[in-house]
This record gives structure tokens, sequence and C-alpha cells, in this order.
């Protein structure tokens, strides 16, 4: 199943007329959606089970979410599974990092000890009162402990009840190669992060890997921001959008995207 990666309510629909049978919500995202600045955990509970549930709210499609943390130790991990199912969504993610936490992929990660992230995940799978509520154990070990260290931890992570493993940042398709033989038959997380550090291998070669789950996070996040500085950088120069307003999505068919039509009727049925 591929999982593209939204940052908010209009992304999310995009991706179910595009006809993906699942959303993605990234942190990533929301964090530069939001804020305007990285993903370096600035980001709350509130903040991201907010934007959670818009998403859901906007479509139709089981929405996964990232979690990060689980924003505390055990207890606020209970309430974070909590707060997420009220929102709505159909999975989530907890990862091991130490709290305030950085992207995946980035430089300087931290992680807390073994035992805590079993704690987590436990506590996690306990806290859970819809039984389809996906369950992603996420480790960063990689980077500063090593592959062993975070196969070490995702293997305990699913004895403590995850569902799926995502054992994040692997560098070269020999790690990739390992991962997917060390946990034959448990469902694996392939985080396919645009211009990440994981090799940008193909579709069918990470489903002949075994991996279930692919997401793209933030090939969104990218293309909309690139689009957007190019529009501007137009409007700078020429003073107003005449010049190239044809070359853009016209004012009816964004309308008809975000649903006017389904509003219209509405009016037309309660009037």
């Amino acid at each position: 199943m591929v999982l593209p990666g939204c940052y908010d309510a209009l992304g999310a629909r995009l991706i179910e007329q595009a006809g993906f049978d699942a959303v993605y919500m990234t942190g990533f995202g929301t964090s530069a959606g939001l804020l305007g600045r990285p993903d370096v955990g600035l980001l709350g509970l509130h903040e991201m089970v907010g934007n959670a549930r818009r998403i859901v709210d906007a479509v139709r499609l089981p929405v996964v979410a990232d979690a990060d943390t689980g924003y505390g130790n055990q207890i606020n991990v209970i309430r974070t599974v909590q707060e997420y199912e009220r929102a709505g969504v159909a999975g989530l993610h907890l990862e091991d990092q130490v709290l305030p936490k950085k992207c995946g992929h980035m430089e300087g990660k931290q992680v807390v000890e073994h035992e805590e992230m079993v704690g987590k995940v436990r506590a996690a799978a306990a806290a859970r009162t819809d039984p389809d509520l996906v369950l992603i154990a996420r480790t960063d070990a990689r980077a500063p402990h090593g592959l062993d260290e975070a196969i070490r931890r995702a293997h305990a992570c699913a004895e403590a009840g995850a569902d799926v493993l995502f054992v994040e940042a692997l560098e070269g398709i020999e790690e990739i190669e390992r991962v997917s033989t060390e946990f034959g038959g448990v469902p694996l997380l392939f985080n396919w992060a645009e211009g990440g550090k994981t090799p940008p291998l193909d579709h069918a070669t990470i489903a002949e890997l075994g991996f279930a789950m692919i997401i793209a996070p933030i090939g969104t996040l990218l293309s909309a921001t690139r689009a957007m500085q190019e529009f501007l950088g137009r409007l700078r120069a020429d003073g107003t959008p005449a010049a190239f307003v044809d070359e853009l999505m016209a004012f009816g068919e964004f309308t008809d995207t975000i649903g006017l039509p389904e509003v219209v009727e509405l009016e037309q049925r309660f009037s």
C-alpha cells in the first residue's frame, strides 16, 4: 500500500481524488505548513491531533498519522493514543527519539533508552480502544547506534504489541535487505523520504522485499512549495498574474475540487 503524505485537508482530498487507498499525515509537512519551520519538535500534541482531525474529516480514506515521540513518557503516550483515536485516525506511529525530536533524515538525532521505548509501545497497545487501530513502532536508532541496535529495538517493539515496524533512515540496499530478512512475516513500513538517506528503490523491489506499506511523506509539500515559489517570482517580476493566469488551475475547477458542488446540492436540498 502506497500512502502519499499530506500536511493539510486540501492535500488529503487531492490524494483521495487521485485514487489512492490511504493518506499519511506527515509531521515534517505539518510543522512546515502550520509554523513555516523545520521538523525539530516544535509542535505539540494538540497541534498534531488538530491537524489529523481536519485531515480525517476531509476524506473517506483511512489516515495514518505521525505521532512523534508520544509527547512525553509512557503516561503521555496513553493520552496521545486516546486523542488520536478520538480524531479518527486508522493508524499512528511512535518513535524512540529524545524529545524534542528531529526529522528522521536529519543529522544529530538521539534516542531514549531501549526499555523506555518498549514501555511506550506497551502503553500504546494497552491504550487502544479501537482494535483496528494500527500501531506502528518506529526506531531511529540506526543513526546514533547502528543497525544492530535498531533491529534489536524493532524486535522488542513487535513483542510489546506493535502491528507494523518502521526502521527509519536505512542506508544502502544491504541494510534494507537485512531488515526484510530479519522480520519475515512482520508487516514493515518503508519510508520513501524524497531526498532522504534511504535509497530510492522502485515499487516492485520494495514489494518483493516484503514491505507492506510505503509512505511518500513530503512529495506534495516539495512540489507545492516549488510551484508557489515560481508563481510568486513571476508575480513579483510582472506586478500582476495576467501573463500566466491561464497556466493556473481554473477557479471553477478548483472550487469543484474542494467540494463546492456538494455544498450547492445541500443548499438546494435544505433551503
